[in-house]
């Protein structure tokens, strides 16, 4: 299972995220969860020892990996680089693992609509097409609003694209800006997720304002969330509510992803 996660900044992705980690971890999977925040703070949510957050480097900011692998010169722009660099070894050695997670941190370039062909987004874009084709374990992707690590080689390799979404209508307008970028990329599988649900009305409001997608579930507003943050233990211990809508969401996806 390839999952990429989505949406305005602020709504839950990372929570989200580390709920789903555990949830799969739980039923017995490998999980590689991939953080491509540009202030990465999933291993915070999935609550990993400080040590093994400091021992984390993003990707893109691994200067001497990436002139290695690609072959460019530091400190000189534009000249010649790999397209294909060698990425395998790359979420095994720079990654950390809790409980049954393996944490990476990509770190993040400006990519997307600028056209960036540089050597960071390079390496980015061609680990991100090995993980998705050639790992075999279930993998959680904790994007920046947006599509940027995704692209046409990639897309049929994702099984879903969840965009996280509150009960706001420019949450849901930033939803519809995000189901136009994937669709550009061929994605079909696109679903909605609620978060910060307070009531009935909230969810009402999702349901009626979805831009077209199925809405696979909620996650309430929990008091464990701040808890957790506090003291640096997992989200998925401190709100045991939050923890079930993430099993009841893996288990949707079941559902969804088996062929007709």
């Amino acid at each position: 299972m390839k999952i990429a996660i989505t949406g305005k900044g602020g709504v839950g992705k990372t929570t989200l995220t580390s709920l789903l980690a555990y949830a799969y971890a739980e039923r017995g999977f490998t999980v590689l969860a991939i953080d491509a925040d540009p202030s990465p703070c999933l291993g915070g949510a999935l609550g990993f020892p400080e040590e093994l957050i400091r021992g984390l480097t993003p990707i893109a900011e691994m200067e001497e990996l990436i002139y290695e692998r690609t072959g460019a010169q530091p400190g000189t722009i534009g000249g010649y680089f790999k397209l294909n660099p060698r990425v395998d070894d790359i979420p095994d050695r720079f990654s950390a693992v809790h409980r049954g997670v393996r944490l990476l941190e990509l770190g993040a370039v400006k990519m997307g609509g600028s056209g960036c062909i540089c050597p960071e987004s390079t390496i980015l874009r061609t680990l991100v097409t090995h993980i998705l084709l050639r790992r075999n374990e279930v993998v959680l992707l904790d994007m920046y609003a947006g599509v940027e690590h995704l692209g046409r080689a990639t897309a049929d390799a994702v099984d879903a694209l969840l965009i996280v979404v509150e009960p706001t209508a420019r949450s849901l307008g930033t939803a519809e800006q995000i189901k136009a970028l994937a669709g550009d990329l061929k994605l079909t599988r696109l679903y909605l997720f609620g978060s910060m649900v307070n009531s009935a009305d909230d969810r009402g409001f999702i349901r009626d304002h979805s831009p077209g997608l199925p809405v696979l579930g909620f996650l309430p507003v929990d008091p464990g969330v701040r808890q957790a943050d506090r003291t640096g233990t997992p989200v998925f211990d401190a709100a045991p509510a939050l923890a079930q809508a993430a099993r009841d969401l893996a288990s949707a996806l079941d559902r969804e992803m088996k062929p007709a």
